[in-house]
């Protein structure tokens, strides 16, 4: 900015400083025009962001009305959930049965014999844990297939040593300490449930691997670390690990875990205690029409979220004579219009029904969606696949349901080159020349300014010179007459 040599012209009090003051404010009153356009460009960007994310919100609920799992929901009940929970997955047909629950899955637990000294070492070998299925009569382990887990066992290992490197070997058993007046027991428990997730446990005190080294030459004499071999441990705290047993309508089925996935088609039942003898409990399967209902709710909810924005924002009022941000902005209107003619649309895929008001979704003053409830109910629960069609059918042009429609509207308006990212793109442009223009602007105050002062510094001096001139002529003309008088 430019600064005055002094403080008024000629010394006479004349206020230069305010005079350049007001010229260079006059210069700027350009800049107010240019902040209030910006001001408003930044609105209406913040504007169509929220009506773009409307548009992402109305895509989600008409993509919910177009997928399958979106129309086969089912809803099911079991008369007593303490004893038996279920669910079904969407489509399941609806269907009946009584469960009675015999006995739950259960994993193998085991107890060593009490130990002592406790603390002590146990004495150096191998531990080898294999999963598989015990059978009872005769006794007998069948291994599953897969490599067993080795542990080996140091001199001077203690038990709690033992039961730490059984944890980390992530065999599919954990180990645990009990101590009691006795001694030391190491307590076994399998991860799993199921006659399949049972365990042995084998030791080799160092008596070496039979002929050929592939097979465990298992020592068993109860002394030393054999004490913690399957065949030594307390028969009295072992629990072998067995499936859950149940009858569905009288017939016995197993499950490896308290969940039976694959017994009922489309239906998981979960036994969650023993149920009494001669008291079955009933599970019934449904269809769901309440998550139907509630996606169409959504629906038009999110289009009159949308159209209340639009309408607001493009209308005029005449008694304020105010006009809304966007009205008169051609691209927000045929925006709305584009909307409001996709909901609007006569699709051929509804079969009995080929418009939203068929099935009771009107159109009201201001253009909002609004629901006949009853129409709506009466529809679905006499054509559930008439008003499926009228949303989600697929068949090109004037075969695609409503739903099909807008997800596609919605798709495109929300692309990379769609409607969003092209009125984005332009607004920013406006902002872009805006700010240019002030700049503009302030470069050409600032030269103003500086050209001006100039001017005044220049006028000053000149002045300053004269009234000096102007002083001494005076007193020469003041000394002459003195002389002369």
């Amino acid at each position: 900015m430019a600064t005055i040599s002094s403080p008024g012209v000629g010394t006479n009090g004349l206020d230069v400083k305010s005079i350049i003051s007001q010229l260079v404010a006059l210069e700027k009153r350009p800049l107010d025009t240019l902040k209030l356009q910006a001001a408003t460009v930044n609105t209406k960007i913040s504007a169509f962001g929220q009506i773009k994310s409307l548009v992402s919100t109305l895509q989600d609920a008409a993509s919910k009305l177009t997928s399958v799992t979106g129309w086969n929901g089912v809803t099911t009940t079991s008369s007593d959930s303490k004893y038996v929970s279920a669910s079904a997955a969407g489509g399941t047909l609806p269907t009946s049965f009584n469960v009675e629950v015999q006995s739950m899955a259960k994993a193998q637990a085991t107890a060593s014999a009490a130990l002592l000294p406790v603390g002590g070492a146990l004495g150096a070998g191998t531990l080898r844990l294999e999963l598989g299925k015990w059978s009872v009569a005769p006794a007998s382990f069948t291994p599953q297939s897969g490599q067993p887990v080795d542990i080996t066992i140091s001199a001077g290992d203690k038990l709690s040593d033992i039961a730490s490197k059984i944890n980390g070997a992530n065999a599919g058993v954990t180990a645990s300490i009990l101590t009691d007046a006795s001694g030391e027991r190491l307590l076994l428990s399998g991860k799993g449930t199921g006659e399949m997730a049972g365990y042995r446990v084998s030791v080799n005190e160092g008596a070496g691997w039979d002929t050929g080294g592939q097979s465990f030459a298992e020592n068993s004499d109860g002394v030393g670390l054999s004490r913690l071999a399957t065949s030594q441990m307390d028969a009295t705290a072992t629990t072998l690990a067995a499936d859950a047993r149940a009858k569905v309508n009288g017939i016995s089925v197993s499950s490896a875990t308290n969940t039976f996935a694959t017994t009922i088609s489309g239906v998981t039942f979960k036994a969650e205690q023993v149920t009494e003898v001669g008291k079955p409990i009933a599970i019934t399967v449904a269809k769901d029409d309440s998550a139907v209902r509630s996606n169409i709710d959504a629906f038009v909810k999110a289009y009159n979220a949308i159209n209340e924005l639009l309408q607001d924002a493009t209308k005029y009022d005449p008694k304020t004579k105010s006009a809304g941000l966007l009205q008169g902005d051609s691209t927000a209107i045929t925006l709305q219009n584009s909307l409001r003619s996709t909901v609007q649309s006569v699709t051929t895929g509804g079969g009995a029904f080929q418009r939203l008001a068929d099935i009771g979704i009107t159109q009201a003053l201001g253009g909002n969606l609004a629901v006949d409830s009853a129409k709506l109910g009466k529809a679905l629960a006499d054509s559930p696949d008439a008003v499926k069609g009228l949303f989600r059918n697929t068949g090109g042009g004037a075969a695609d349901g409503i739903a099909v429609q807008v997800k596609a509207l919605a798709t495109n308006l929300l692309s990379n080159s769609g409607f969003f990212k092209s009125k984005d793109d332009n607004l920013q442009l406006s902002l872009k020349r805006i700010s240019q223009d002030q700049s503009r602007v302030n470069d050409k105050v600032d030269a103003f300014e500086k050209r001006i002062t100039q001017r005044y510094n220049a006028l000053d001096k000149q002045l300053s010179t004269l009234n000096g001139l102007n002083a001494y002529v005076t007193q020469q003309v003041t000394a002459w007459n003195k002389s002369n008088g």
